[in-house]
């Protein structure tokens, strides 16, 4: 049986253009095209990576980190509680407003006690800014290594320059090691961070990054098998562009440098809107869907690299919305808004409402935030100090 999906998943209807079978890719000494096994060998790199990665922001990140005054933030600790841990860990991390009366009633609690347990719990799984900063050094290098490499690589390619030179000659175009080493930097890199998804920072758009590293991996795989490689490059060097200035933007908003971050995140935000919205669709979907019809006709293999394509373009069109909304932000309030695709920590603001409402509740009322210079006025005239200065003996109040 086994036998039978391999023939069967690998017909050459499925992976070559009509009128090439695999007979016609056959190897000689000089001339070499991409076989799927070769694809093995970046899981072993991926773990080759991770292990790099971590000696990466042990040993440069986390003392660059200190050196640079990134401070993690002191956050209050939840106090053990066994039954709102097994809620917490079993049930949901943000319970409903039933479920804290009930939690409450349980742990014989006030429920506003309860919630702020929550809140700490809450607080002490998200990441701490040490960690966020490491793991952006990281990113930074490696994009930074990985888009100068493609520069390199594809220089003094033709197709790097005449886009139909994509399918001269398509599918019996020669592998040559540059572009096979280049394909596998970049095959681990992405498998890399599928294998440490669960222990790097959790963002608002989680699942569109599973969704994008996924659809990236296929892309890249089904490229490399079906001798996609020149386009599969562009593709890649054009992913980099902007990738190489979004992560020092967040290097130096940890930093607290405000105006470094703000330039780069204007520089960031052109780059990425001008190389996915522009010169991809027209480097790279323009040139897959048109250009290659110049050569050979429609097969399941093109229909499939073509939908790939589109959905990353769509998680293009959705960043691009959260980007042009924080640029829209920045002009109208001359400020970057924090990262939308970050999880906000509950502390300050949930801690004074949660005063305001026990002094209330005790009937005490504070007016500091409304009133100014320390004082309450009276019949629209006395001031505190004043009554409080006679009630001490030098006056009595009526």
């Amino acid at each position: 049986m086994a036998r039978s999906l391999y023939e069967w998943l690998w017909q050459h209807e499925f992976w070559l253009p009509p009128g090439i079978t695999w007979e016609d890719m056959q190897e000689s000494e000089d001339t070499h095209y991409p076989r799927p096994r070769d694809l093995l060998l970046s899981i072993p790199f991926a773990l080759i990576l991770v292990v790099i990665r971590c000696a990466f922001e042990r040993a440069i990140a986390l003392p660059l980190s200190t050196k640079l005054g990134v401070r993690d933030k002191q956050r209050p600790k939840a106090q053990p509680n066994p039954v709102l841990e097994t809620f917490y860990s079993t049930h949901r991390k943000n319970p409903k407003e039933g479920e804290l009366i009930s939690l409450a009633k349980q742990c014989d609690l006030p429920v506003r006690k309860v919630e702020k347990w929550f809140r700490h719990r809450r607080n002490m799984d998200r990441p701490s800014l040490s960690k966020k900063f490491s793991e952006a050094c990281w990113r930074f290098t490696f994009y930074i290594i990985s888009f100068f490499t493609g520069l390199a690589v594809l220089y003094d390619k033709p197709w790097f320059w005449d886009h139909r030179e994509c399918w001269t000659g398509y599918p019996q175009q020669p592998l040559q090691p540059s572009l096979f080493w280049y394909y596998m930097l970049e095959l681990s890199f992405y498998w890399s961070l599928v294998f440490t998804l669960p222990f790097d920072v959790k963002r608002k758009d989680f699942k569109e990054q599973i969704v994008h590293h996924a659809a990236t991996i296929f892309l890249i795989s089904f490229s490399y098998c079906a001798n996609y490689i020149r386009i599969g490059t562009l593709v890649m060097v054009i992913h980099d562009a902007s990738d190489c200035f979004l992560e020092p933007t967040k290097i130096f908003n940890y930093m607290k440098w405000k105006r470094t971050c703000d330039s780069l995140f204007m520089i960031f935000s052109a780059v990425f809107l001008i190389s996915r919205l522009v010169i991809y669709p027209y480097t790279v979907l323009y040139n897959t869907y048109y250009y290659s019809m110049e050569i050979f006709q429609p097969f399941f293999g093109y229909y499939f690299v073509n939908v790939l394509l589109m959905i990353l373009q769509l998680l293009h069109v959705f960043w691009s919305c959260l980007i042009i909304h924080m640029v829209y932000k920045f002009i109208l309030q001359g400020t970057m808004e924090k990262d939308m695709r970050s999880d906000t920590e509950e502390s300050d603001k949930d801690e004074e409402r949660d005063k305001i409402r026990e002094k209330e509740k005790n009937g005490i009322t504070c007016f500091s935030n409304v009133t100014s210079n320390g004082y309450i006025q009276r019949n629209g005239s006395e001031p505190l100090d004043n009554r409080a200065h006679r009630a001490n003996g030098h006056a009595k109040e009526r």
